[in-house]
């Protein structure tokens, strides 16, 4: 069919890189977020999503506010490298691809399990807008889920 989005995007010189460019961008926030995770200063800003969310209440009892942060900090970091690898090894994208859907799925959840995360500023509802990127961050994870064997034609 003549100008579907595969075609489209097989000549357009734009659409690989803006794939690659999400690609890269994602790889780097992910990689300085997963390190800064095992920072004292993330483990304690974390606490409160984690303590406050229902499938990661208990975690505490088990573990120190550290280990949770490192453990979180190391699955951000094993996502971004499988992101990097992905260029050159295409099969990597699509475990890169379920753990960005989880790990987002997961962190956006809790803007609704976390007491007092949105406040209301000048009658504007606001939250701590970092947690926001992960919106970018899973559709890009969408994304590339759902296109993993196209893009290998395409890239290719």
């Amino acid at each position: 069919m003549n100008g579907t989005a595969s075609e489209i995007s097989r000549q357009n010189i734009s659409y690989k890189l803006g794939y690659y460019t999400s690609l890269f961008g994602a790889a780097f926030i992910l990689l300085w977020i997963g390190v800064f995770k095992f920072t004292p200063t993330e483990a304690a800003g974390i606490k409160n999503l984690v303590e406050n969310h229902f499938l990661t209440f208990s975690v505490y009892d088990f573990v120190s506010v550290q280990a949770v942060s490192d453990a979180i900090g190391v699955i951000e970091i094993i996502i971004a490298l499988l992101l990097l690898f992905s260029v050159k090894f295409a099969f990597l994208r699509r475990y890169a691809a379920i753990g960005m859907i989880v790990t987002f799925l997961t962190t956006l959840s809790y803007l609704f399990t976390t007491p007092g995360i949105w406040k209301v500023v000048d009658r504007v509802p606001v939250t701590d807008f970092f947690i926001l990127k992960d919106v970018m961050l899973l559709g890009f994870g969408l994304m590339i889920f759902q296109n993993d064997k196209k893009w290998i034609k395409i890239i290719r």
